[in-house]
């Protein structure tokens, strides 16, 4: 579909051009036009008669040079315009695969080999990338961790709890949710913050990772 697109687009172009050339005049036809009519009327032999012709043959002169001009313009805007067209239609097939792969990873979850957490270097080690987090961040990450490796799935006020040290029913939604988007911002890349740290609509928070790749020191 791609290289029937381009084909299209580059034939309707070239199609419009020979058309478009096609319907201009030739640069020599206003020269052939003041010939035939002198040919025509042979009663034009005096002095005045041939200045006019040679006026008229240096007007012939400057149409041709600038009816070539306008050929050289058209060619050079066609060609623009086809490949501004291709590399539009490049450009959108490059997007439309990077969100087919967006949605894929999403639906996936990222892929992880190996997460290892260090509460005491308040470190991140996610596959080959290392994050330096705060203190708040690195406890936060860790409290869900742990709830990953027993599959269970913790709210804003849980998470509070486990990180405050306070009771559950003490504790704000909201606060752990802030704790939630202060990971994620301490993170830094979009991708993997949204989709390691996955929401769960109406139930809370977890991690979207095997628990057999979970590592704290």
């Amino acid at each position: 579909m791609i290289a029937m697109g381009l084909f299209a687009v580059v034939g309707i172009l070239a199609v419009a051009a020979i058309l478009l050339f096609a319907s201009l005049p030739d640069a020599d036809a206003f020269d052939a036009r003041v010939e035939r009519i002198f040919v025509e009327n042979t009663g034009l032999t005096g002095g005045q008669d041939i200045r006019l012709l040679e006026i008229l043959a240096q007007s012939g002169t400057a149409f041709s040079e600038v009816l070539a001009s306008y050929r050289t313009v058209i060619f050079v805007l066609l060609v623009f315009a086809v490949a501004l067209l291709v590399v539009a239609l490049a450009f959108l097939v490059v997007l439309s695969a990077l969100y087919r792969r967006m949605r894929e990873i999403e639906r996936a979850g990222i892929q992880v080999q190996s997460l290892l957490i260090s509460r005491e270097a308040r470190s991140v080690s996610l596959n080959n990338m290392e994050f330096t987090l705060t203190a708040a961040a690195i406890e936060t990450l860790s409290v869900l961790a742990e709830a990953r490796l027993d599959d269970e799935i913790l709210n804003g006020a849980e998470i509070e709890a486990l990180v405050s040290g306070r009771d559950a029913s003490d504790c704000d939604e909201a606060a752990g949710a802030t704790r939630i988007k202060r990971l994620r911002d301490a993170l830094g890349n979009q991708l993997i913050s949204a989709v390691l740290v996955r929401t769960v609509a109406r139930r809370g928070y977890m991690l979207a990772i095997d628990r057999d790749v979970i590592r704290m020191v």
